[in-house]
């Protein structure tokens, strides 16, 4: 909700399929072309652009996937496959990973404010990398912490988002 009322944002997220690392590449509550052209200069930074070293960029039909966003990609490097209509089954990892945060995290929070998405989005992100097992990779962590490796010690809990996300983990002796 903002002073406006009651406003649609749109979330935009890449997924890396063999690693599932997630990255939200932008939100707006209106997706307009040049919007979409600054997220695939941020996409394609040599610095630290999520699709450096990428071969393709895998995206449905959406409209707002725009020919000049897709000119900014291919420009780079990564070749853009736009996927078959009504084929959610060929992005099944990003699907799958825009269920779980809004069953896990958006649809339990009322939001305020323009900042209030991202920041959520971000906070499940970070414990999805970090905190949350991947049936897809035998049960693992994205990015173990330190903590991962403990076998004994107290047993402690992060929460993020109020406590709405908790991670259990036992505290190096």
């Amino acid at each position: 909700m903002t002073k406006g009322g009651l406003v649609t944002f749109y979330l935009l997220f890449v997924l890396e399929p063999a690693t599932r690392r997630v990255q939200l590449a932008g939100c707006t509550s209106h997706p307009t072309e040049a919007w979409m052209m600054q997220v695939g200069r941020n996409l394609t930074d040599p610095l630290d652009g999520f699709l450096r070293h990428k071969r393709y960029l895998l995206m449905d039909r959406d409209s707002k996937h725009c020919e000049a966003f897709r000119n900014i990609i291919e420009q780079v490097g990564p070749r853009c496959v736009r996927l078959p209509p009504r084929s959610p089954n060929l992005s099944a990892h990003l699907e799958r990973f825009i269920r779980s945060i809004k069953e896990e995290c958006l649809d339990r929070m009322i939001l305020f404010g323009d900042r209030s998405l991202p920041n959520a989005a971000q906070e499940f992100i970070s414990h999805y990398h970090a905190e949350r097992n991947h049936q897809g990779l035998d049960n693992r962590i994205i990015e173990p912490g330190p903590e991962v490796r403990c076998a004994t010690g107290d047993i402690a809990c992060r929460e993020r988002l109020g406590g709405m996300l908790r991670y259990y983990f036992r505290r190096a002796a």
